[in-house]
């Protein structure tokens, strides 16, 4: 049977990110969360077909947009990258809203559409600037954001131990300073980031088993953020985000993955998380974070709460983004690659 899947393309602040829509027979279930448990545990060829060759690059994320199970909701969504599905994605939920926005699958209201996103996390609500049929921007009020461990010690195949942070944003990510790892934060240093990035991952995962208190199918660390300081005027943070390939192992062959495009809207959230556990960053102060082009997600910590048994933030997150087309993509039942294909030359091995 030919598979057929449709799609609006976009970016945000340059991520970017696939919404595929029409496709809630594909996930089954009655909740978000077990929506979610089935694709992390059913649908990886789904994801790679989405994500590989011939469909897909190895900077690409995507969106399943899904009729959300809360009446309270707009739309449900579950990420795909390229090494897992995760539970919330900031600049996946920006690209999200603005195609949904701009194709008219969810109602604009000018000068602010506000929308409900259900996420394996909990219910998010975003703000959506608009004006002329177009979003201008879009503000996340995201799920609670918090550290689990701060400075605690990382032992890196090849690089010895070192200072990192392990907190949550929408996803758990640990954060290691680029100084500390001997890493520059220009797009130059792009194999380096990733190599680095994908033996924290290994790391940390096999050193600090993380479980969210709230939601225990959370339970990994998906995502590595490499910081910085500023290096411009307003500019707050610098970052490198990496996204492992899901080969990841012990052979170094496997040590790389891909860089975000933007700035990481949950990694954003989690470095504010930390920030504020150190006593760096106030409530109610802009954090002006800058990705590797250059672009820049503004975050705000707008409260306080907990989490379990862990002091939260309530943050925001404002970026824009693009509607770049529409697309329909198609699996015939004798294609020889129905999960897609990489090769060596442009992809992890």
């Amino acid at each position: 049977m030919t598979l057929r899947l449709t799609a609006l393309e976009a970016h945000a602040e340059g991520e970017p990110g696939r919404v595929i829509v029409d496709v809630d027979d594909l996930v089954p279930g009655d909740t978000i969360a077990e929506r979610f448990a089935y694709a992390s545990r059913e649908l990886h060829g789904l994801r790679r077909l989405v994500l590989h060759e011939p469909r897909g690059y190895p900077g690409l994320c995507a969106v399943l947009a899904l009729t959300p199970s809360d009446p309270r909701a707009d739309v449900a969504i579950i990420v795909m990258e390229q090494g897992a599905f995760t539970p919330m994605s900031g600049s996946n939920t920006i690209c999200t809203v603005t195609a949904l926005l701009e194709s008219g699958r969810i109602p604009m209201v000018e000068p602010m559409t506000t929308v409900i996103v259900e996420t394996a996390v909990g219910l998010v609500t975003v703000d959506a600037r608009c004006a002329d049929g177009k979003v201008l921007d879009v503000t996340i009020h995201n799920v609670p954001a918090f550290a689990v461990h701060l400075g605690v010690p990382l032992d890196v195949p090849e690089l010895g131990t070192v200072p990192v942070d392990i907190a949550f944003g929408g996803q758990f990510f640990v954060l290691g300073n680029a100084a500390d790892l001997g890493v520059g934060l220009a797009p130059s240093d792009a194999k380096d980031l990733l190599s680095i990035g994908a033996r924290m991952k290994l790391a940390v995962n096999r050193q600090y088993p993380v479980t969210h208190p709230l939601n225990p199918g959370i339970d990994s660390v998906n995502l590595v953020m490499i910081t910085g300081p500023g290096d411009g005027a307003g500019i707050d943070g610098r970052n490198a985000m990496v996204m492992a390939t899901d080969r990841l192992s012990d052979d170094p062959i496997t040590w790389t993955g891909a860089l975000d495009r933007s700035p990481c809207g949950t990694g954003t959230c989690a470095r504010m998380a930390c920030m504020h556990a150190r006593g760096e960053l106030a409530l109610d102060h802009a954090f002006v974070h800058q990705g590797m082009l250059d672009t820049t997600f503004t975050g705000r910590l707008v409260g306080e709460t907990t989490v379990g048994p862990y002091p939260a933030v309530l943050p925001t997150i404002t970026g824009r983004g693009w509607v770049t087309g529409r697309s329909e993509w198609i699996l015939d039942e004798s294609d020889p690659f129905p999960e897609g294909y990489t090769i060596g030359d442009i992809w992890p091995a």
